[in-house]
């Protein structure tokens, strides 16, 4: 069982770019991470930004970046990111066909390796990467787009990986990402997730610091 406070990374997909700076500024004091959709065209059908993008903020907040990769080919994506700046990595376990060797060229690197699992994905084909890893990203949406909602299935997908983490002892994060609100955090911590990944709901609010609160709230 989850005995740590929720944590909130709010996506910066949904923030506006022509004010990127500002935005972040706006949650700097209350976010624990800052999450980058990285989207090729390919592996998901839309594109969002790159290197040049985490760049130009990484000198402006100290928050931990959690980039994430719905990349086809990661491995290309994995030293350049490191090196502009990236704390966590996040890989999708459907691009790789070793991820255990992903995860360790990640933390080869100085860099948290985290693996994600499309929501089409059993969610036993992760558990024998667990161990070398420090955050599980579970979709609870299709990648690919903002604004969607939550999928039915997400909790049980949740639940039975948090009972693996458990059952294995294992200290990595279990972060959801897709749908999230305070009625589906609520339901996501309660199956076991200690991350919520935040894009439309943090920053379409007039008040991106007091969605984050109210988000932190839902692990109460």
């Amino acid at each position: 069982m989850r005995n740590t406070p929720l944590l909130v990374s709010p996506s910066i997909l949904a923030a506006d770019f022509g004010c990127l700076n500002q935005e972040i500024a706006r949650i700097n004091d209350c976010a624990d991470f800052l999450h980058f959709d990285v989207m090729d065209g390919h592996y998901v059908p839309n594109l969002s930004f790159g290197i040049p993008v985490l760049q130009s903020i990484r000198g402006n907040t100290k928050l931990p970046f959690d980039v994430h990769l719905m990349v086809t080919n990661p491995h290309d994506l994995i030293q350049p990111f490191s090196e502009a700046g990236a704390d966590f990595i996040t890989f999708h376990l459907e691009t790789t066909d070793n991820p255990i060797e992903t995860a360790q060229m990640i933390r080869r690197l100085g860099r948290h390796p985290g693996v994600s699992i499309h929501p089409d994905t059993p969610t036993d084909r992760v558990f024998s990467v667990i161990p070398y890893v420090d955050l599980i990203l579970v979709m609870s949406v299709y990648p690919g787009f903002g604004g969607q909602s939550f999928l039915q299935n997400a909790p049980e997908r949740i639940r039975a990986i948090r009972e693996e983490l458990d059952r294995t002892g294992s200290g990595a994060h279990l972060s959801v990402d897709g749908g999230i609100s305070e009625k589906t955090g609520r339901i996501a911590s309660d199956a076991g997730a200690d991350i919520l990944v935040a894009g439309s709901f943090v920053f379409a609010d007039e008040n991106p610091a007091d969605a984050v609160r109210r988000l932190k709230e839902c692990g109460a």
